[in-house]
């Protein structure tokens, strides 16, 4: 039987961009890999759209392959991959990445003290990230050269504010096996917060020195975390 597909979910502000480092390494173990674009960062009209629009995009995707699935999921990411997933028949296992991986009548929000952070620039339906005082490149990319993190960050696009107040109704970590990556030097999600969310569902647990971005300052080892998920 062949290796599960792996299925790619950026988080918020990002895109299936952000895994190029990390696709080629796991197709040269023999993996088949996708990576998706998230409507609320990706739609033409995504100030309309929410989670479930989101979930909705995840869930088409898993269906789409044929055979098993690995899904691996960044930061946001985590929570429509959560919502989306539950009662999947082909997913074998989750990949957390430094990701949300939340609990029933939880939000992203609420898991962030209920108030948006100071670096989040929240402009009615859309919130852009980082601001002179906390500057992208310091948040998301504080692990790599910085004209690597000033390109990544001119990436970097609007991401629809409604999801991140948006509770999750179903929890696919219940019953699917996963995994959660801790990022030992992320600036934006909390050493003592992501080993909080590593503990659910009884994860595998995997640690690496890096910042909120593993899949670009250390891709060899994160490509080596995501192969070994669901064998």
């Amino acid at each position: 039987m062949s290796d599960p597909t792996i299925l790619l979910v950026h988080g918020a502000w990002h895109g299936a961009w952000c895994w190029d480092a990390v696709i080629p390494l796991l197709e040269a173990k023999g993996r088949t890999v996708h990576a998706i674009d998230l409507p609320t960062v990706h739609a033409p009209n995504k100030a309309e759209l929410g989670l479930a629009d989101d979930a909705q995009a995840v869930t088409d995707a898993a269906a789409a392959i044929d055979g098993p699935v690995v899904v691996v999921a960044h930061s946001y990411g985590g929570v429509p991959t959560t919502q989306a997933l539950a009662g999947a028949e082909n997913v074998v296992h989750i990949v957390y990445i430094a990701a949300f991986a939340l609990d029933a009548g939880e939000s992203l929000l609420g898991a962030v003290g209920g108030e948006a952070p100071s670096w989040w620039m929240v402009d009615g339906p859309l919130t852009t990230a980082g601001n002179d005082a906390e500057p992208a490149e310091s948040l998301f990319f504080n692990d790599l050269p910085a004209d690597v993190a000033s390109a990544n960050v001119a990436r970097l696009q609007s991401q629809a504010t409604k999801p991140f107040g948006e509770a999750i109704t179903e929890v696919a970590w219940k019953t699917i096996p996963s995994t959660y990556l801790i990022t030992e030097q992320d600036v934006i999600f909390p050493l003592f917060a992501q080993e909080a969310l590593s503990g659910r569902a009884g994860s595998t647990v995997h640690r690496l020195d890096t910042g909120h971005s593993p899949f670009l300052s250390q891709p060899e080892a994160t490509a080596a975390i995501i192969d070994a998920a669901g064998r």
